[in-house]
């Protein structure tokens, strides 16, 4: 844990009692602070105050004898209108920060120089957090992983010069992190999402902005409209920016030719790396995630060589084009993190010839829109409430099968696939799992587990 002794001795008002509030919590706690929590959820008010956190109503508390006051990045800041903890802070000319926040000062007042690298953007987040944070420890570096891939910040260890700390940060999360300074910061990509606490795509891209204008090194994306404006813009007020596409040649920036990394300048380009027979990193979606690592890694310095090993050796995450398993030509896929269409597109287009399970509860709009990709489809496994519509969408264009289960899906697609030359079974269901399953993940375990019970099927762990 990380105590904010920055905090020491002044009243800190929190709202939001997850995993990740109490954890903040504790540690403003442990840094002698003193804290009042509360949580809309009776539940974990009670859970807070196990854990030996002090818990009151923040309707009833002093506002005016309170300095900081660390909201929840799940609770509303703006949009559609602030929570009532946001309106009472405010009206009481409270500052109000979240836990990145409380990290990077932290930082500042224990290690400043320690390297931060803070990756944000609308897809690919979580894979170019675990990849730089991969290829840093495969490279011996002491590297701590944390922010919204799933550990709580300020449950890291403490800030030390050598250490480098590699931070996933959700839009929520930067909107209350002003101070933010990463060593290098990057911001992948910018699509319509999270509209509805952000009220503009504007805003939200603004937002995400903000990462990568305080980093030393700001490392940009610039395949969409929003990245190309705040790299051109940045860089117009003399800040160290980056380009990175898998669309175009940046001059000065990273780019991506077939399975080749390369740094542009001028005419020439010198090349970085290489993802050649990388299975967990195939497609292009995966190229802008090994440019963005690339770029960052170079930035803390880790030499070409010691990137290109660690990102050899990179397993991949859960759930995201997972390589579970091989049985002769045919490979298993896991990419049950796929919940609607947009989300299956870059798996469709990473293989040739597929068998596909596809299916669960639907999303507005169906597998329409993967159309294109229906020539690749060798057979559709079609599961879930989403069979029939499904059905109906590929018709005559696909053969299919309403297998109704994942695990007949899985059984059925593997005995078609004997003597089916080289093909991918492929789980990228295109629709939420709560049909049959409590999560994706739940439903991902569950492809797995069906797949490594086939006779004669050889693991390949999680990514290859």
């Amino acid at each position: 844990m990380i105590p904010a002794i920055t905090f020491s001795g002044q009243h800190v008002a929190l709202f939001g009692l997850g995993g990740s509030g109490i954890a903040t919590a504790l540690s403003l706690i442990e840094g002698g602070a003193k804290v009042l929590a509360w949580d809309d959820n009776p539940e974990s008010v009670a859970t807070a105050h196990e854990a030996g956190v002090p818990v009151a109503d923040l309707h009833g508390i002093d506002w005016s004898a309170v300095a900081f006051f660390v909201l929840s990045p799940g609770v509303p800041l703006t949009h559609p209108k602030p929570h009532w903890t946001v309106d009472l802070a405010r009206a009481a000319n409270v500052e109000i920060i979240g836990d990145i926040e409380i990290f990077v000062r932290e930082r500042r007042r224990l290690a400043p120089d320690a390297p931060l690298i803070a990756i944000t953007g609308t897809n690919g987040k979580s894979t170019t957090t675990a990849l730089i944070a991969h290829i840093l420890r495969s490279a011996g570096r002491d590297t701590h992983m944390g922010g919204n891939i799933g550990r709580a910040i300020l449950t890291l260890d403490p800030p030390q010069p050598d250490r480098f700390y590699v931070v996933e940060c959700s839009s929520y999360q930067i909107d209350l992190a002003p101070s933010l300074d990463p060593t290098a910061g990057i911001l992948l990509n910018v699509t319509p999402d999270h509209l509805d606490r952000h009220g503009t795509i504007e805003n939200y891209a603004e937002i995400k902005a903000r990462l990568v204008a305080g980093s030393h090194t700001a490392i940009i994306g610039v395949d969409d409209s929003f990245g190309m404006a705040i790299a051109a813009r940045l860089e117009g007020e003399g800040r160290s920016v980056q380009r990175i596409s898998v669309r175009s040649r940046p001059d000065g920036g990273l780019f991506a030719d077939d399975d080749q990394i390369l740094l542009s300048s001028g005419c020439a380009a010198e090349p970085l790396a290489s993802l050649t027979g990388i299975g967990s990193l195939r497609g292009r979606h995966n190229a802008q995630n090994a440019l963005a690592a690339v770029a960052a890694c170079r930035a803390v310095g880790l030499t070409n060589g010691e990137i290109q090993s660690g990102l050899k050796s990179f397993p991949g995450l859960a759930h995201r084009m997972e390589q579970v398993g091989q049985r002769g030509d045919v490979l298993f896929v896991n990419d049950s993190k796929a919940t609607n269409a947009e989300a299956a597109a870059p798996a469709l287009s990473s293989f040739s010839r597929i068998r596909w399970i596809v299916g669960g509860l639907p999303k507005s709009g169906g597998i329409e829109a993967l159309r294109p990709f229906f020539p690749r489809i060798v057979k559709a496994y079609l599961i879930g409430e989403a069979a029939p519509a499904f059905a109906a969408t590929l018709g005559e264009t696909v053969s299919y099968e309403i297998s109704g289960t994942l695990s007949s899906a899985v059984n059925h697609a593997a005995a078609d696939a004997e003597g089916d030359g080289e093909v991918v079974v492929l789980l990228s269901p295109a629709c939420a799992s709560f049909d049959q399953f409590k999560n994706f993940e739940v439903r991902g375990d569950a492809f797995r587990d069906a797949v490594l019970a086939l006779p004669g099927i050889e693991p390949i762990g999680r990514g290859g």
